[in-house]
């Protein structure tokens, strides 16, 4: 009875650490980020529908894929996230900070995931505390917190699938419990973000890596059978819908029909060198203000960026044979694809699966820095495990420069302390200027919308109407403050393209400005009038 009341007592005091923790962790989301983006309202409002009607905006009841917006604007939304915040919507009402808070704690559990898998992978909890402390305190990961924008919930997919693979990768055949979970988590790489549809395979195809001996090569190709049976859905919906999900790749990428395949290839080629500018990673970050807060630093801290350096010298040294390591190795260079496919360079939000193996790396340049100094007694050769690293009477991995003593302990002790200190200051710096300058971000964030809303609200015309233009199809934000404020949808009416509103009718617009129209009120971007 003791023991049960003191395993109670210590998991309520691990339930109550982690709420304070991710309190701390999402504290300033009801200000900062400011306002709520389109490309957030749209996500949010499909949400609330499928909580209450089980349909989104468009088309049938619990659809596979959403679709946001109207004629030139449309876009295919992925369902992870929709279904997702749908759950939350179901109990609790709509609201700005309750679907930034669900993005916050997706962001916030795939630290510790990344954290429990630095754990697994050394034996050493302490590693696994430096590796989610630095997660969370990562610019890439912290600004991505608070936004309810698909990309952000990558890390919060890869963790489940790389924590999975850990595991099953010391086994010499996986059960079928054990290959279904890998399938299931790279099905949920592919269905939470445009880019998935890119990673998901690529990281399928990386399992080859473990296939060392016929066991494992069934293993792996059971593995690959059953995640190509998650696939079959986008393959209906891609043949039913011809055109409908690489639109928005045609949009933002070079690869197009008609385009020459050498230049296609010398376009990747140097989209891929530029995602991985140090300028992007360490200087300036995401030129997108609404992704990264601009003068707060790079998206990666220095100390952080050398610890994977380092991690990564150690690898190719002595861990290469290693198919884990290979695999990390692997995934960091396909990680850099979705952002190389596309035109702009280092687009934060696309690479949101790079920082998690730049992260992983970290974990040898920690085993190397907090491990304990050997002598060359210590060492005993695996003559039995031909091919395999040599390793220590403890059964550690052998490593001659602490052998030799080039680097004693101590020495590598004080480094590490260094580079925590340095994270430290980058942190302190970081969260400065994001504070202070994030919530000015009113243009990125729609900010003046709800402005528009309101004014357009207090007139007693109704319906009201919502006529897009040149700022995009704002009328989702209308849409999505009604569903927050339980106004009636039969209140507003989405104008197609050249329609113009009944005399004396309120319009919120997002055109530069109107014809034959009697402006209530300009704010930013948005313009509130009646027709004439």
């Amino acid at each position: 009875m003791e023991n049960r009341s003191r395993r109670r007592l210590r998991v309520l005091l691990w339930v109550a650490g982690l709420a304070l923790l991710f309190a701390l962790y999402a504290s300033g989301l009801g200000s900062n980020p400011p306002g709520f983006y389109l490309d957030e309202s749209a996500p949010a409002y499909n949400a609330y529908l499928v909580a209450h009607t089980g349909a989104g905006e468009f088309g049938p009841r619990f659809p596979l894929f959403f679709q946001y917006y109207t004629d030139a604007f449309t876009q295919i939304g992925d369902p992870t996230q929709i279904y997702m915040l749908a759950a939350v919507f179901r109990f609790f009402p709509p609201s700005i900070l309750l679907a930034r808070l669900f993005s916050a704690f997706w962001v916030f559990s795939a630290c510790l995931l990344l954290g429990l898998l630095a754990k697994r992978i050394s034996g050493r909890s302490m590693i696994g505390v430096i590796v989610a402390a630095t997660a969370l305190l990562t610019p890439w990961f912290f600004e991505g917190r608070g936004l309810l924008l698909e990309p952000q919930f990558v890390p919060m997919a890869l963790a489940p699938f790389l924590l999975t693979l850990c595991h099953v990768q010391k086994k010499e055949s996986w059960n079928w419990l054990e290959v279904a979970l890998l399938a299931a988590t790279l099905a949920l790489v592919t269905y939470c973000y445009t880019s998935g549809r890119i990673l998901g395979p690529l990281l399928a195809l990386g399992l080859l890596f473990f296939a060392t001996s016929r066991r494992r090569l069934i293993s792996v190709v059971k593995a690959g059978l059953l995640y190509g049976a998650t696939l079959f859905p986008i393959l209906v919906f891609n043949w039913r819908n011809p055109g409908v999900l690489t639109k928005r790749l045609n949009e933002i990428s070079y690869i197009k029909p008609g385009v020459p395949l050498s230049e296609i290839v010398s376009q990747f080629v140097q989209r891929y060198l530029e995602d991985q500018s140090l300028t992007g990673l360490l200087l300036n970050g995401d030129y997108h203000p609404r992704h990264h807060v601009q003068g707060s630093g790079g998206a990666l801290f220095y100390a952080t960026f050398i610890l994977a350096i380092i991690g990564l010298v150690i690898i190719i040294a002595r861990r290469r044979r290693d198919p884990w390591w290979r695999f990390v190795l692997y995934g960091l260079a396909v990680a850099i694809v979705p952002g190389a496919i596309s035109v702009e360079p280092f687009h934060g939000m696309r690479l949101m699966a790079y920082p998690v193996f730049l992260l992983l790396l970290t974990v040898p340049a920690l085993e190397w820095l907090l491990a304990r100094d050997k002598h060359k007694s210590d060492f005993v050769p695996s003559p039995s495990h031909e091919g395999e690293e040599p390793l220590w009477e403890d059964g550690q991995p052998f490593e001659p420069g602490v052998a030799e003593g080039v680097l004693p302990r101590v020495a590598r002790l004080w480094i590490l302390f260094f580079l925590l200190a340095l994270t430290a200051v980058e942190a302190y710096r970081f969260q400065t200027v994001f504070r202070r300058d994030g919530p000015k971000r009113a243009f990125d964030f729609d900010v003046e919308y709800k402005a528009a809303y309101d004014a357009a609200t207090r007139q007693s015309a109704r319906p009201i109407y919502l006529e897009d233009g040149k700022w995009g199809p704002a009328y989702i934000h209308a849409l999505w403050y009604a569903a927050v404020e339980k106004r009636p949808r039969s209140e507003f009416v989405h104008l197609a393209p050249g329609a113009k509103a009944p005399a004396g009718k309120v319009v919120i617009s997002s055109s530069e400005g109107c014809q034959g129209c009697e402006t209530i009120m300009r704010t930013g971007v948005y313009q509130v009038y009646k027709s004439l």
